[in-house]
């Protein structure tokens, strides 16, 4: 490895001693580690975010099982080059030798190109490992996804992003010509966000800024360089994360103007405009929810369309989604239902379904009261009647809780008048 290399680079692990993070993969008696040391392991979809090692563990798993390592990047190549290397894989598969093909960022390969994958995985002419930071059941095809086993890679804890630093400090060899103390470590941790190549991106920055070979790490130094020095490690699709939390959290705040702005600046970066979409959709339910029904509509609309158009023209379609859905009415009342009533699922287990609630498709269900008792409502007046709805353990456990806006307050009159016993 050239010293002019970047730091993490430098730092690249070599084997799974040397990896640090997703021990729920790669630990001790973990489901990955045995697939690697018995030497089966399945075509694979890495899925998780930027700096967690999906590249890394990549190629150990190619050098643990001495297979020959092709790799290419979704942003660089097309059909043309995925079939040339099948076309190589196809001559190591006659002398008895399956290749391994990592895909960098495979949620941006069309279908036509997945569907050039598809056939080489079905035939076992390459053990294929992409690598993906979207969600792969929206982005990979169902063929395709169906013949890979998805592993979901995590942000590195606190623990390992320091064992990154400390491993860095002893282990590189520029590093270990200076006398470097980790005095304070928080804003480090903070603005790596998990990502440990952001971090020893932002490390090596620091150590150069110090200009001495004595260099002592404190928060204030750290943020007194890294912020002046931002864009010099963080390159296109680094800020991915905060910037789409700013963009959610600028709606959710109802500021049409910061929601635009983020959003523009998405769209300069190249995002993914389905990403955007997909966003806005889960936002318009969680929170806005039932203080505007219509934000759903228009949300889904939204994705439907930029799915249809792509860029440039989405912006403007993304553009008029953002702008009504930061203006308008709030509500996470549906989100903090649904995981009320999650915790409560795993608070009480598997309570039994009242019987006259219960299927009666047989006639023995049916002499053991399956369904007996139940009221059907729009055989009563206002297609309601009052009757229990859950386990008689939770009866009168009020889990959706309207908020003050004017439709939810309709919504509360509503259930006050027909369910009194939850206190509405």
């Amino acid at each position: 490895m050239a010293l002019s290399d970047p730091l993490a680079e430098r730092m690249r692990p070599k084997s799974l001693a040397q990896y640090t993070g997703q021990q729920h993969l790669v630990g001790e008696g973990a489901v990955l580690r045995k697939a690697i040391e018995n030497g089966h392991i399945p075509s694979m979809i890495f899925w998780g975010p930027p700096g967690v090692g999906k590249t890394t563990l990549a190629f150990i798993i190619s050098q643990n099982l001495d297979r020959p390592f092709f790799s290419l990047s979704a942003i660089n190549s097309g059909v043309k080059e995925v079939r040339e290397m099948i076309e190589k894989a196809a001559h190591y598969k006659k002398g008895g030798i399956v290749p391994i093909l990592f895909i960098d960022e495979i949620h941006r390969f069309s279908k036509s190109q997945q569907d050039s994958l598809l056939g080489a995985v079905e035939r076992g002419l390459i053990i294929l490992i992409g690598a993906t930071t979207e969600n792969p059941s929206f982005e990979v095809i169902s063929a395709l996804l169906s013949r890979c086993q998805v592993y979901v890679l995590k942000n590195l804890t606190e623990e390992e992003l320091i064992s990154l630093l400390n491993n860095a400090i002893s282990g590189d060899e520029t590093l270990q010509q200076k006398k470097i103390e980790l005095k304070e470590t928080e804003a480090l941790i903070r603005l790596s966000g998990g990502d440990g190549r952001k971090l020893l991106n932002i490390f090596e920055l620091l150590v150069n800024a110090a200009n001495s070979d004595k260099v002592t790490i404190t928060n204030d130094f750290v943020l007194s360089h890294i912020q002046q020095n931002m864009a010099l490690y963080d390159k296109t699709g680094e800020q991915h994360y905060d910037i789409i939390s700013a963009f959610i959290k600028s709606i959710r705040g109802s500021d049409p103007n910061g929601a635009v702005y983020w959003l523009a600046r998405m769209i300069e970066g190249g995002e993914d405009p389905k990403f955007i979409a997909r966003r806005l959709l889960i936002l318009a339910s969680e929170d806005i929810g039932n203080a505007n029904p219509n934000a759903l509509l228009l949300a889904n609309n939204c994705f439907q369309a930029v799915n249809v158009i792509g860029w440039p023209e989405s912006r403007i379609i993304l553009s008029q989604a953002v702008t009504y859905l930061a203006s308008s009415a709030k509500s996470n009342a549906a989100y903090e239902a649904i995981g009320k009533a999650q915790s409560l699922v795993k608070q009480t287990g598997d309570l039994p379904v009242p019987l006259h609630l219960r299927n009666a498709p047989t006639k023995l269900m049916k002499n053991m009261d399956y369904g007996k008792d139940y009221k059907y409502a729009h055989a009563f007046k206002d297609n309601f009647t009052d009757q229990e709805f859950l386990p008689e353990q939770l009866s009168g456990t009020k889990l959706y809780d309207p908020q003050n806006n004017t439709a939810e307050n309709k919504i509360r009159e509503t259930l006050k008048r027909l369910w009194a016993k939850y206190g509405y």
